[in-house]
């Protein structure tokens, strides 16, 4: 099984100004059309938050439109940037979504993989938290498929980055999720966004990674007083492989035109 992960997208509406100079509806339809062209091509694409930058309807309608020309069933959770009910309103097609209640949380149980989304948005903060709430709901929905591969999806990373800025709006209980998540080895992975790199970690008995954004990088900024700053390195997206007895295997794929591959040549 292969999965393409999206993530932090950060669309604004039809014609509105660039966000940190960059045409984010565009990175995102370049990103469409690379996962597009894969071969073989990804089943699944999981869209983990930031969708949007400001919430509005306006963009919602923009990010449905880009997304339309995937040719794979796609899942979404939401960030710190998205709001719940202009999101369920504008996806009101996408039967995985829960209508009523608080959270878009959900499990997908169709494929070799069994995916498990998390909502960690606070509304109004940057910062995220699963909840005790969520925590029960997690709890039980592992303990019906102890022999399931599983993966987690979720918008903020449960651990720290070294970039402090980042860090102070991760997963605020995120030993709290820990717990519940080390009590079940089946849990293969924790598939994040938010802090706009491609990072990874061993927590809680199991993996933890962070994928890129399809539009501007956060820089890598390990001082613990750097300011808050971005990077215009290239757009990128995870793709991730599943295979028994290997488990996830995951790459990262950068969005634009790299020219096509060349086969090396072995001296004689």
């Amino acid at each position: 099984m292969i999965i393409a992960q999206v993530t932090d997208m950060h669309v604004r509406a039809r014609g509105a100004p660039r966000l940190n100079g960059m045409d984010t509806g565009q990175c995102l339809a370049a990103c469409v059309a690379r996962i597009n062209g894969l071969s073989p091509a990804p089943d699944v694409a999981v869209l983990t938050g930031d969708l949007v930058n400001g919430g509005t309807e306006d963009e919602y309608e923009y990010l449905r439109d880009l997304l339309e020309p995937l040719a794979m069933p796609i899942y979404l959770i939401p960030g710190n940037h998205d709001e719940r009910e202009a999101m369920r309103r504008a996806f009101r097609h996408h039967d995985y979504l829960p209508r009523r209640g608080r959270l878009l949380n959900y499990v997908l149980d169709d494929y070799p993989l069994r995916f498990i989304a998390l909502d960690t948005v606070i509304p109004g903060e940057p910062g995220g938290r699963v909840g005790a709430e969520q925590l029960d709901w997690l709890a039980a929905r592992l303990a019906e498929a102890p022999d399931r591969p599983t993966v987690i999806l979720m918008h903020h990373p449960p651990f720290e980055t070294g970039i402090v800025h980042m860090d102070e709006m991760n997963c605020a209980d995120a030993e709290d999720l820990g717990a519940v998540v080390a009590r079940h080895p089946q849990v293969e992975r924790i598939l994040c966004g938010h802090v706009h790199r491609p990072i990874q970690v061993r927590r809680f008995g199991t993996f933890v990674s962070i994928g890129p954004s399809t539009a501007f990088q956060v820089a890598l900024e390990l001082h613990p007083e750097a300011p808050a700053s971005w990077i215009a390195e290239p757009p990128a997206f995870h793709l991730h492989l599943w295979r028994p007895g290997t488990g996830l295997v995951s790459h990262t794929l950068y969005v634009g035109d790299f020219g096509a591959p060349h086969r090396f040549q072995h001296a004689e």
